[in-house]
């Protein structure tokens, strides 16, 4: 059941046991199927005809063993797993319509009391908008193990939901299976370090199996890292478990394997003396003796001549051609150099031959990030935005004071990194006639996911999702207060706050647990709650049409642990939004009308989930944690500069989009097309590989 609810989250399918001949079997009675599917339909989900013809298939005791859990592994993913009890039951409408007396009143007895206040329950009439259902597909086995290998195979970070996923696959798959499941090679070392402590974990591994996936001294690191189940980004340090003695050996070996492993360990010295002091080389130092001299060069400090001070004394000192020729041994560094480069030298010409000769040799995602960067050298962007490695969803944003670069010798590497590029896709498989729709340019590529939060429809930050039809646009939050890990969590207070800019990123107004109303346009709260024993919830209306007319046009969602609480530290905390047609139908939740549903899980007290565009009529993925408060005030109020600043920079990002990605492999491998009915390939929003095929296109497409 647990690779079903995977395989149904990350695809949108399940697998069936078996489709037994029917012959002397009494069919599934057509009641049940009738039953499950309109209770499917209240969630917003269907059978595909594929899968209703399986299903059809199975004894009434097959069925029920395949339902229960899937209805559950929908509500969940959807939060319609809890119950949703706002302050007002009428809400908008008896937000909007009660006097400021009775508002307020209502709100100072829950402060005093933590008693939700006596407000008379309103009659909701039955929902009427129109929901377009999202079919659950058939899957099999080859199918889902392969979605599980692309992940393994990614050429950037993955989350940590998705290596909660690859573990369980692991955990479940016989060791006889496991050749079937496992790349050849793994070629984003973090996930090769996490998918070898998997294997390690699970007694499914041996030398013969891992050690492809190690070729560097910080690889093993990484190993040793996800080994104690510490950040294999290596953003933050780690508490080393105690290693047995096998282990300490299988480290050491791996390690003694590898080349140049003195300076690669002296890139992360402090931490490589204090897994020293745990893995004991000094007790293996006949057996593994060039361990045993790079842990005494590092512990005793001596002298050792390393490839990045080489290259910042020739800089230093202006000699350029001494760094071109150390840059070229190491092009990945090269790239990530250029901009700096060109800008010190009068003859940038011979920088751009230089890294010419060495571009092809660049891993895909650096040449996509150097072709895009110098593409846009010249737009004049108001920001850099930079993105911290690590498991915290950062972002940071400075004034982009640097000079222009001369405008040929960016057009000659974009040239560049573009025929490097496809010359590089031309060996890949044919792709026939290939349609590529132009809402592409809105989705970013996906390069790193390492810190993306759990999601029904998980896309990569910056990317432009298109609202769907309906004037007004319902947040909702619900969060639990209770133990963790036996620790228990006190009373949490999560505030749900929309706040309302215009299109020069002036501060408006707020909707907040401090404004549960707008008297300029049709916007409401449903009412703070502030504490959460069985759970709270929370919701922010807003209409659309009214707020763009009122001069309004960027929304930022956000949630705020007033209490302080580390969103990490709570039992369960989600937040999401619904398109609503008719926002006064229905109940407050919808489970059908949802859009998305997002886990708010990140070691911070303030998340940035969306950002709206009103005016576009777009939702822009943001998915971001801010680590502290600019003002020591944790509500909307006290965040305005840090607010705008993100704002600013998420709204304004430029980074590789899936349209260009793809047009080169078309380019590369096929002819365009002009319809997706003549393609044999497709790439779009709704069909074929869309931006929600995040495994398959950096393991297939990132090449």
């Amino acid at each position: 059941m647990r690779m079903n609810r995977i395989y149904l989250r990350r695809a949108g399918k399940i697998m069936l046991k078996h489709t037994p001949d029917t012959e002397g079997i009494k069919r599934l009675p057509k009641g049940y199927l009738a039953a499950a599917l309109r209770n499917l339909q209240g969630l917003g989900y269907t059978l595909s005809p594929a899968l209703f013809r399986a299903v059809q298939k199975l004894t009434r005791e097959d069925f029920e063993q395949l339902y229960y859990p899937l209805i559950a592994d929908v509500k969940r993913m959807i939060g319609a797993h809890v119950n949703y009890a706002p302050v007002y039951p009428g809400f908008p409408e008896q937000v909007m319509q009660e006097d400021e007396a009775e508002l307020y009143f209502n709100a100072m007895y829950h402060y005093y009391t933590w008693e939700l206040p006596d407000v008379e329950t309103a009659q909701r009439t039955p929902l009427e908008d129109q929901v377009k259902l999202k079919a659950i597909d058939l899957g099999s086995i080859t199918e889902f193990r392969t979605l599980i290998r692309q992940l393994m195979e990614a050429k950037g970070s993955i989350s940590a939901e998705d290596q909660k996923d690859i573990d369980a696959v692991i955990a479940n798959t016989a060791n006889e299976e496991l050749d079937e499941l496992l790349p050849p090679e793994i070629p984003f070392k973090e996930n090769a370090g996490y998918v070898a402590a998997s294997l390690l974990k699970h007694d499914k591994a041996d030398v013969a199996r891992i050690s492809p996936y190690f070729k560097t001294a910080t690889d093993v690191l990484r190993l040793a890292v996800a080994w104690s189940e510490g950040d294999v980004s290596l953003a933050a340090p780690t508490r080393f478990r105690k290693f047995k003695r096998r282990e300490r050996r299988l480290l050491l070996g791996l390690l003694e394997r590898c080349q140049t492993i003195t300076e690669d360990m002296l890139r992360y010295k402090e931490r490589w003396i204090r897994l020293g002091e745990i893995l004991h080389p000094s007790e293996y130092k006949l057996r593994y003796k060039r361990c045993e001299e790079a842990f005494d060069i590092l512990r005793n400090n001596k002298a050792f001549t390393t490839f990045n001070g080489s290259v910042e004394l020739a800089l230093q000192y202006h000699q350029m051609w001494t760094a071109l020729d150390l840059l070229a041994q190491r092009p990945g560094e090269f790239a990530r150099r250029l901009a700096q480069l060109l800008r010190m030298t009068r003859e940038p010409e011979f920088v751009v031959m230089a890294f010419g000769e060495v571009a092809n040799q660049v891993s895909t995602p650096v040449l996509l990030q150097v072709k895009n960067h110098f593409a846009r050298q010249r737009e004049g962007q108001e920001l850099r935005v930079f993105f911290p490695k690590g498991m915290i969803a950062k972002a940071w944003a400075v004034p982009n004071t640097q000079p222009e670069l001369d405008e040929g010798s960016c057009r000659e590497i974009v040239d560049l990194c573009e025929q490097t590029l496809i010359a590089r896709f031309s060996v890949q498989p044919s792709l026939g006639k290939v349609y590529i729709d132009e809402r592409l340019k809105d989705y970013h590529v996906p390069f790193s996911q390492r810190s993306a939060s759990k999601a029904l429809h998980t896309l990569v930050r910056g990317s432009r999702i298109p609202m769907a039809e309906g004037n007004t646009i319902r947040f909702f939050c619900w969060w639990k207060e209770g133990e963790v890990d036996g620790t228990p969590t006190g009373r949490v207070d999560i505030d749900l706050s929309a706040v309302l800019y215009d299109h020069n990123w002036q501060y408006m107004e707020h909707i907040s647990y401090t404004n549960l109303r707008s008297a300029q346009y049709q916007a409401a709260h449903s009412g703070d709650i502030v504490t959460a024993p069985y759970g709270a919830s929370e919701f922010i209306d807003l209409h659309i049409p009214s707020m763009v007319e009122y001069g309004g046009r960027y929304v930022v969602a956000t949630l705020h642990s007033f209490t302080g609480q580390p969103y990490c530290n709570l039992p369960e905390c989600f937040t999401g939004w619904m398109m609503r047609k008719k926002p006064r139908s229905g109940e407050i939740y919808e489970p059908a009308t949802v859009s998305n549903k997002i886990d708010v899980t990140a070691d911070t007290q303030i998340a940035i989930p969306v950002i709206l565009d009103l005016v576009e009529r777009t939702v822009i993925w943001t998915d971001l944690s801010l680590t502290r408060d600019p003002f020591h005030v944790n509500n909307v109020e006290g965040n305005q500069k840090g607010m705008v600043i993100i704002g600013k920079a998420m709204t304004s990002l430029k980074k590789p989009d899936l349209y260009d990605l793809f047009t080169l492999h078309a380019k590369a491998r096929g002819q365009l097309a002009v319809s997706p009915q003549q393609a044999d390939t497709v790439f779009s929003v709704e069909q074929g590989v869309t931006p929600y095929h995040i495994e398959q296109i950096m393991a297939e497409y990132v090449v």
